[in-house]
């Protein structure tokens, strides 16, 4: 494997340089100096360069035959890698099943605690044995994986007859990495929504497996298997869902509506008392972000100050309910 770093930082520069200078003198001073003689070796290597016996100078050569080289290769190993992780995985996923049906796992119990690292092990387990349907419950934008890991696992879930329903805050409409998540799912058929309200994080798999967090401590997470329990959060999730508007819509129309819910909720917090931290989480925004919604009303009502706000706002009997 060669070494990108060194080519980005100094190989790649030193190649600008032999394009600009006609090549570069074999007892040229700087080729004494280690970075640049370890720069010249991987460009040849590469066959990025090559050394002229009649000038006795380093010549540059088309990246062409380098691309086809380097690049070609790994795009091949990657493939490689996707089908051996594909088929890890299916196996994996086998022997999972056939634990669930011995007693040990009964003995288990229908509650798992799951701490730090494993919590994102046993969601990707439970995602690759996904076979009818995946709800996700998502109140802040970030993710613990990257985008195309993220993408790439659900694409695979859909792929196989799934469903996948994810409801986000309104505010994540703002990030453009669940924007593009979400051109990218919704395209092979997930259906995402967002919504003005706050509430917790959750995954139900198929409709037996739900994993929230435990408490606070977002650390720790709870799975849970008790049928009764997994049924009560699948009808909070439906009934948030009903209130949810699609993510897909960029009508002028929506957007206002959304606007306005958004609107709604920081009145409901400032009638309510929450401090801003608590305020700004509950809408899924920085407390910076929510600083200029409170900002935007006291323009709206001609306030200057927060208690001028709160009194014109009771005044006039708004609930935050409109």
């Amino acid at each position: 494997m060669h070494d990108r770093r060194l080519f980005e930082q100094v190989a790649a520069p030193l190649y600008e340089d032999l394009l600009a200078e006609s090549g570069l003198a074999a007892d040229d001073p700087r080729t004494g100096e280690d970075a640049v003689r370890r720069a010249l070796d991987l460009l040849l290597d590469l066959g990025l360069v090559r050394l002229d016996a009649e000038t006795g100078r380093w010549l540059p050569e088309d990246p062409a035959g380098a691309t086809s080289r380097v690049v070609s290769p790994l795009g091949r190993e990657g493939a490689r890698l996707l089908e051996e992780s594909a088929a890890w995985s299916t196996s994996l996923s086998a022997l999972g099943q056939a634990w669930r049906r011995t007693p040990q796992a009964a003995e288990a119990g229908p509650f798992t605690y799951l701490r730090a690292e494993a919590i994102e092990p046993f969601l990707a387990t439970l995602v690759a044995e996904c076979q009818e349907e995946a709800l996700t419950a998502q109140p802040q934008t970030g993710r613990s994986l990257a985008l195309a890991d993220v993408v790439q696992r659900d694409t695979a879930l859909l792929e196989r007859g799934a469903r996948i329903r994810t409801l986000y805050q309104h505010s994540a409409r703002r990030s453009s990495a669940t924007r593009e998540y979400v051109a990218a799912v919704t395209a092979r058929g997930a259906e995402v929504r967002t919504l003005d309200e706050f509430f917790n994080r959750m995954i139900v798999i198929d409709r037996q497996v739900a994993v929230i967090p435990s408490g606070d401590d977002l650390s720790v997470a709870l799975a849970v298997r008790e049928p009764s329990v997994v049924a009560y959060l699948v009808d909070v999730f439906e009934r948030s869902w009903e209130r949810g508007r699609p993510f897909t819509s960029r009508s002028a129309t929506m957007l206002k509506d959304i606007a306005a819910e958004q609107r709604a909720m920081t009145l409901r917090m400032l009638i309510e008392g929450h401090p801003d931290p608590v305020s700004a989480k509950r809408l899924g925004v920085s407390p910076r972000t929510y600083a200029g919604y409170v900002a935007d009303l006291k323009n709206e009502f001609e306030a200057e100050t927060r208690f001028q706000l709160g009194y014109t706002i009771g005044q006039q009997g708004i609930s935050g309910e409109e």
